[in-house]
């Protein structure tokens, strides 16, 4: 036992020294790879260096990474825009700076002189003129100090650089036009080699003391002007309008040229127009032509401002009037990217926004809407809803008013019916007031009953059978017959018809009562030929008891001689059936 304890002993002390180091530094990377911060801390360390290197190699990094950048900075925004501001700053804020420092320059190079006269007796009178004509200081100083003089002008060939023509104002040392030529090219190749300007980028102004160039460059010709002071900002416009002027009268030549001038000889003049200059001027009056351009800019900017205030007018009306309109919820009003959302709910029967922004007089195009569909309960959307669940014919009136649905009019007894069953399944109703409606059966059928009860079939004394030439009385009998029984069907309703026979007093009474019966059930007889069915009808005989004769004459005998109805309407006992 001891032996094995110790070489068991012997073998592990020999993995220590064989493995063991090896074991230890697997359990620490193991331990490394576990625990998070490690791992964040030795990625952080080769992060830098993995991502330039793989930005050298394509653009993938830049790609995956611009969306999270590009939501940072969205979410940064929305967060504080304080820190995004203060954040490009110092890139910002120096071309900012240069811009404003190149205009403020400009202003002071102007105002200069007007500071220096501003408390001399000069500077006063100035002043004063200024508040009569109600210049600017400023301007007025301008107008008295300003001289420039336009020494010489130079017409150079675009392609070759070779002068064309060359003026020069009086008392002025000319120069070589050539070497002027050749000075502005070489000024033009200087800044495009060395301050990589792009070929074909103009150079529109050169200062050396208290001369400056202005030049103004065409497709064929360059012109520029030799100036000592500060011209006027509109003598560049000159130029333009002269090399303009050149061009369209001597394109041909330019495009020709081979090194003779002498075809530009008819320009000369218009060159030397360019020779202008300004001296002191003297007093003058207000020259009307700015009285009219103030105005020409006072009128715009009313007429501008009386637009925008319309506009506006018109817009704050149209949305008043779309939060008042029924049918119409208004959420929410928003101006994005010049144009104007609304949003909201409106009843399929309201009415449509956008006809009403063109009867406010705005641009339909600059309004998007976005309506979601809901059900009113303005009244009369309700109604409208209602009649057209009924189907509600053109001789119905109905009103809707606290729950209680009312109608007026005439209609068959088939939509009355129909229109009771209806209503209880309308939310909102809970009453349906029929009362005032007129049964277009009903008065149907009373007028029929009305023709049948006047109706009557004449005979012969002494005969039961019908009289000749009464065929169209019997034809209309057996019409409105066969109406009366169709409506009291639809009605429910029974309609039976007593025949009631009529003799004169001729003759003994039994004979007459006997002879009424019999003309009575003579009719009954050609209505039952007819298709009617005998239960609806009965017969009985009068004699001569109705009408009472007063006179006993031949007509009245013949009047009384005669079968006439009358008409009963009961309702059927039968269960079930609906009554109007």
């Amino acid at each position: 036992m001891n032996t094995k304890g110790h070489k068991s002993i012997a073998f592990g002390e020999l993995r220590r020294l064989l493995v063991g180091p090896e074991q230890t530094e697997i359990v620490q990377l193991k331990e490394r790879l576990a625990d998070p911060e490690l791992l964040v801390k030795d990625v952080s360390e080769v992060l830098p260096e993995a991502i330039i290197l793989r930005s050298s190699r394509d653009k993938k990094i830049a790609k995956a990474l611009e969306p999270t950048i590009e939501e940072a900075i969205r979410a940064s925004v929305k967060k504080d825009r304080r820190a995004l501001a203060d954040a490009l700053f110092p890139v910002m804020a120096p071309a900012i700076r240069k811009v404003i420092s190149s205009i403020i320059l400009k202003m002071i190079q102007s105002l200069n002189q007007a500071l220096e006269h501003s408390f001399s007796i000069q500077g006063l009178k100035w002043r004063l003129e200024a508040l009569r004509t109600g210049k600017p200081f400023g301007e007025i100083v301008l107008l008295h100090t300003l001289i420039y003089q336009v020494e010489q002008v130079f017409l150079i060939h675009r392609n070759t650089g070779l002068v064309l023509q060359h003026v020069t104002a009086r008392r002025v040392a000319a120069q070589d036009p050539d070497l002027v030529s050749s000075m502005l090219t070489a000024i033009q190749d200087f800044l495009q080699d060395s301050f990589g300007v792009e070929r074909g980028e103009p150079l529109e102004a050169l200062r050396i003391g208290d001369r400056s160039v202005l030049v103004e460059q065409g497709p064929q010709a360059t012109l520029a002007g030799v100036i000592r002071g500060t011209p006027p900002a509109d003598f560049q416009v000159i130029l333009r309008e002269t090399l303009d002027d050149i061009h369209l009268k001597q394109i041909g030549a330019l495009e020709s040229f081979d090194g003779d001038a002498t075809p530009f000889e008819p320009i000369r003049s218009q060159l030397e127009d360019c020779l202008q200059s300004q001296h002191k001027q003297k007093k003058r009056k207000t020259s009307p032509l700015l009285f009219i351009l103030l105005g020409a800019v006072v009128f715009l900017m009313g007429i501008w401002l009386f637009d925008f205030i319309r506009d506006y007018q018109r817009w704050a009306h149209y949305v008043e009037r779309l939060r008042t309109e029924p049918g119409i919820v208004v959420t929410t009003i928003e101006k994005r990217s010049g144009k104007k959302y609304i949003s909201g709910l409106r009843d399929p029967l309201a009415s449509e926004p956008a006809k009403m922004l063109k009867e406010a007089s705005l641009e339909p195009e600059k309004v998007i809407f976005n309506w979601e569909p809901y059900q009113s309960l303005y009244p009369k959307f309700q109604l409208t809803r209602i009649k057209g669940l009924l189907r509600t014919p053109e001789t119905i009136r109905l009103k809707f008013q606290d729950g209680i649905l009312h109608a007026d009019g005439s209609a068959s007894y088939q939509w009355i019916v129909e229109a009771r069953r209806l209503v209880k399944s309308i939310p909102g109703i809970t009453h349906f007031d029929e009362e005032k409606i007129i049964h277009i059966e009903l008065r149907d059928m009373e007028i029929i009953r009305e023709r049948i009860e006047k109706q009557f079939l004449l005979f012969r004394t002494n005969e039961a059978e019908i009289a000749p030439g009464q065929q169209n009385t019997i034809q209309d009998l057996v019409a409105n017959t066969k109406r009366l029984c169709s409506l009291a069907q639809v009605l429910g309703k029974n309609a039976r018809i007593e025949i009631v026979g009529h003799t004169d007093n001729t003759g003994s009474e039994e004979t007459n009562m006997k002879l009424s019966r019999e003309r009575a059930h003579n009719v009954l007889s050609i209505l039952t030929s007819k298709g009617f069915k005998e239960e609806n009808f009965t017969t009985v005989g009068v004699g001569p008891k109705e009408p009472l004769l007063e006179e006993a004459t031949e007509i009245n005998r013949e009047s009384i001689r005669r079968v006439d109805f009358k008409v009963t309407l009961t309702d059927k006992p039968k269960e079930g059936v609906v009554r109007p």
